[in-house]
Order: structure tokens, then C-alpha cells, then sequence
């Protein structure tokens, strides 16, 4: 069974990098024997959707072009699947090999050591261990989200997505139909920027207020993808980070630890509260929200109006 699929795939890769147009599926299913012997159309799809995957997962750059007639197809271009000669130092390797034990508690694991693999088939040095400890400390990156895998996957190939959405101020999540950029992790949150289609416009989305399943679409970005994509600093400023104002708060005694590396002052006023003065700017609402019943708003108005706004929605969610 394992060498039928391998054989299934090799297959598979070699009409998608010998052809000079897009294949449809129909194409490929008269091309590939093991998909003309599936039983069904639906059995075929779903053949053919996870050699897909596992092809992309290989590390075969597949682009998805769709056709005046609206018909999707598939190819891999050789240029876009050719490495060139790799040299890498022992410096070089073993900042690879830190990257990868990064991964190594997250669902890139695999991912991660099957890139250090076709990094050796392509010449990095044999007597070079890119996994030796150099260190007494290991760095983790956490990865919870279920998000996570298929929108990596999504802003390496290039292919639009819809996912629902909740805002801090809804009750309910939305669609979205989003061209992901880039992921950046900031605050222990991971971030997903992109082009908001429906919005027009360029925006940020906190992967944990994603819910149900990320679906891929067909079809070319309809957007520019910028050079630079400032995740972290976009995400900053909503959170206040660049705030030229002053907020005043009460907080709960032993909580908000994140508040208090934040405040500008703190004061103690006793039975179990303090209060602190933090920077204000756009966005502190929505941060202020995740510390609930321990943070009280006392100033300015606006913020506190914010805030209760908030937790309104939030409570009829």
C-alpha cells in the first residue's frame, strides 16, 4: 500500500512539473492510473486532495490558476521547485537547527526536521549537526490555534481563505474572506495579516478568535503583496503600545501582571485593589476586556464607555 501511494505521488508530481499549462482534475484523474481505479468521484477528490497536500507538505510549490472558463487547474512550475547549490557554515547550520527546535513541541515538527533533511540533499555539511545543543537554553514557541497549520500553509502558496471571525465587540463570528501575508507571534498571541476583501483594505486577525475550520479558495491574490508586512507594529498600536495619553484604572491586587510591566504609576488602595495609570491609545479597550472582572475603568470617559461596550457584547455572545 505505501509503495502504491509513493507511486501514486511520484506520478502525481510528474505530470504537475511536465506540463506547461494547468491541469483540471479531470485532466489528471485520465492521466494517473491509481485515480482512474477509484471507485467513485468523490473517493477521487478525496484521493487526490490529501496527494495534494502531502505534495505541498514535500516541499512542491503548487499553484492553483484558475481559467477564463472559471475551471481551476494545477501546476508546478520548475522554477519555482529548483534550489539552488546550498553552502552553509557551521554558524549558518546550527542557526537553522535552532529555528527547528523551536518547532519541536508545535505541529511544525515534522515540517521542520523534513526541511533540515532536503537542506542535507541539497549540501549542507555532513559534519555539521544542525540539532547540537549550543546552549543552555531551548526557545518554545507555542502553537495551540488550529488555525495555525492551515493559514502557514495558505501564505506560503499564496491562496486565499475564508475563515468566520469574532471580533472583541461582537457576539457572533463573521466570514472572512481574507489573502493571507504573514504570521507573527507577539505577546504570546499569534497574528494573521493579510487583504480583507470584503473591507478592501489591509488588516490584522488574532488567531484565537478564529472558529471552525480555515477553507481554502482557488484563484490569484487580487492584491499586492507588500515587501515588508509589519504585523507586530500594527498589532501595537492597537494595543496602546504607541499611546501619547494616560489612562487611570483600578486593579485587582496579585492580577494584570502584563498591566502592571505597563503602568506608569501604581497606588495602593487597599481592600484587595490598586490603581494604576497606564498609556492610553487605540486598541486598550479591547485589552483591557481580557482582563475582566479584575480591571475597573475610571478614566477618561470614553475608555470606560468602551470597555463596557465590551463586556456587553461579550456577555450576550
Amino acid at each position: 500500500m505505501a509503495i502504491a501511494k509513493a507511486e501514486r505521488l511520484m506520478n502525481l508530481a510528474l505530470c504537475l512539473l511536465g506540463t506547461r499549462r494547468p491541469l483540471s482534475k479531470r485532466e489528471l484523474r485520465e492521466s494517473i492510473e491509481a485515480y482512474l481505479e477509484a471507485g467513485s468521484d468523490d473517493s477521487f477528490n478525496r484521493m487526490f486532495e490529501r496527494d495534494k497536500d502531502d505534495l505541498r507538505e514535500l516541499g512542491l510549490v503548487i499553484e492553483t490558476v484558475e481559467n477564463l472558463d472559471g475551471e481551476v487547474g494545477y501546476l508546478a512550475r520548475r522554477d519555482s521547485n529548483r534550489l539552488p547549490p546550498i553552502t552553509l557554515d557551521a554558524e549558518e547550520a546550527a542557526a537553522l537547527g535552532l529555528a527547528a527546535k523551536v518547532w519541536q513541541q508545535a505541529r511544525l515538527a515534522g515540517a521542520a526536521s523534513g526541511a533540515l533533511q532536503k537542506l542535507r540533499a541539497a549540501g549542507l555539511p555532513e559534519d555539521v549537526d544542525p540539532y547540537e545543543a549550543h546552549g543552555a537554553l531551548e526557545p518554545r514557541i507555542p502553537v495551540h490555534e488550529a488555525a495555525f497549520e492551515p493559514l502557514m500553509l495558505a501564505c506560503r502558496d499564496r491562496r486565499p481563505v475564508v475563515f468566520d471571525y469574532r471580533k472583541a465587540t461582537a457576539a457572533r463570528p463573521e466570514p472572512r474572506h481574507v489573502e493571507p501575508w504573514a504570521l507573527e507571534c507577539w505577546r504570546g498571541h499569534w497574528y494573521l495579516a493579510g487583504w480583507d476583501r470584503d473591507r478592501g483594505a489591509e488588516r490584522v486577525f488574532r488567531l484565537s478568535r478564529i472558529t471552525g475550520k480555515v477553507r481554502s479558495r482557488s484563484g490569484r491574490f487580487t492584491a499586492e503583496v507588500p515587501d515588508v508586512v509589519t504585523v507586530r507594529e500594527t498589532v501595537a498600536s492597537w494595543a496602546g503600545e504607541t499611546a501619547d495619553r494616560s489612562a487611570l484604572i483600578r486593579l485587582r491586587t496579585g492580577a494584570g501582571y502584563p498591566l502592571r510591566a505597563k503602568a506608569t504609576s501604581v497606588r495602593e488602595l487597599g481592600d484587595g485593589w490598586d490603581e494604576l495609570e497606564i498609556p492610553y491609545g487605540h486598541g486598550l479597550d479591547a485589552w483591557l476586556v481580557e482582563f475582566g472582572p479584575d480591571v475597573v475603568v475610571l478614566e477618561p470617559v470614553e475608555l470606560r464607555a468602551d470597555v463596557v461596550d465590551r463586556l456587553r457584547a461579550v456577555a450576550k455572545g
